[in-house]
Parts: structure tokens; sequence; C-alpha cells
């Protein structure tokens, strides 16, 4: 992966904080001397639990490209559900990486020629006194772990800063939670 430009494409449902999470991510790289960060939100006819996609590009120089991602390095999936709903890894660079949020084991899994991060976020969430199904904080300390991307902490920063009104400590918890459970199969 080309840790100069970076594709990231979000799954998941509408309820579930995708958008938010990419805008936590791309808050974090700006913060951490990327240049050039865009998000981009992909949805039909919002309504909770429709799916939806979104884009966050990040990069060393300026980006002035905000389209969609076509061809992403790390794809991050909110609810495993959505693998028999969407093709998920459509474009999806060889060796690119999956972030999946499941509560099935990692090696239930075989996705030819990409890396694979698991973690039950809608149980880590919950655990770390969440409501069921919010899991965009969750899923970002996994992202982290399977990329190594930014570094927790300033995510962490990032997330708290965010959510300061909304239960900034569990949301934050969720993250170093999951951090911590996420299986990359390394």
């Amino acid at each position: 992966m080309n840790k100069d430009f970076i594709q990231i494409r979000w799954h998941g449902r509408g309820g579930q904080g995708a958008i938010t999470a990419a805008k936590i991510v791309a808050g974090a790289a700006f913060v951490s001397g990327f240049a050039g960060v865009v998000t981009a939100p992909t949805f039909g006819t919002e309504r909770r639990g429709a799916p939806v996609m979104t884009s966050l590009k990040i990069s060393k120089e300026k980006i002035y490209d905000l389209s969609p991602i076509e061809t992403p390095d790390i794809v991050v999936v909110l609810d495993h559900l959505l693998l028999n709903e969407a093709d998920v890894t459509h474009g999806l660079k060889k060796d690119g990486i999956i972030v999946l949020n499941t509560p099935m084991a990692h090696e239930t899994y075989d996705f030819k020629n990409y890396r694979l991060a698991t973690a039950d976020i809608t149980a880590i969430s919950v655990e770390a006194g969440l409501p069921h199904g919010m899991v965009n904080t969750g899923i970002i300390g996994s992202l982290e772990k399977a990329t190594r991307l930014l570094g927790i902490d300033i995510l962490i920063k990032g997330i708290e800063e965010e959510f300061r009104t909304r239960k900034p400590e569990k949301n934050s918890l969720a993250a170093k939670m999951a951090y911590e459970r996420t299986e990359t199969g390394d």
C-alpha cells in the first residue's frame, strides 16, 4: 500500500455512523500531516438500516479528485451481513485490506488476494457502554490495528473531540478495545 496516497471505502448501514467514522479518520489524518484529505459519501434515500457507502482519500499532496473511490486500498465493512448484499471487494487492490465487523471467527472467511482484519465490534461497543448497533468508533480501532496508519492515540483524540458531548469516554473505550481485540491473521 502506498502510504502517500490511501483510498478507503466504507460500507455500512444508515445509523451505524460510517460517514462519521470516515470524518474522524479524515480529521486525524489532517492533524497527522496529510495535506490532502477528502471524504465523499454516497447513499440513496436515507433511512436507518439502508446500505450507505463513503469514500475517504488521504494524501501527502492536495487532492482535487472528489469522485467516489473505484480502486480502494482498504475496505471497511461495519456490518458483516453486507457481504451478502453488496460486492464490498469490488475494485479492491490486490493485497488490499478488508476490515470487517463480524461475530464470526476470522477463519470463517476466505478472501483470496486480500488481507483481513476482524472483530466483533457490535459486542465490543455494547461492552463499552454504547447502544447496540453504534459501531463507528469501534471500527476505527480495528482499522488502525489492521493498517497502523495514523496511531491509535491520535484517533482516540479525534473520537473524543467528535463525541465530546455524547459519551466520549465510552466511544474511545470502544475504539481501544477493538484495537486490542482485532484479529489480523498475522
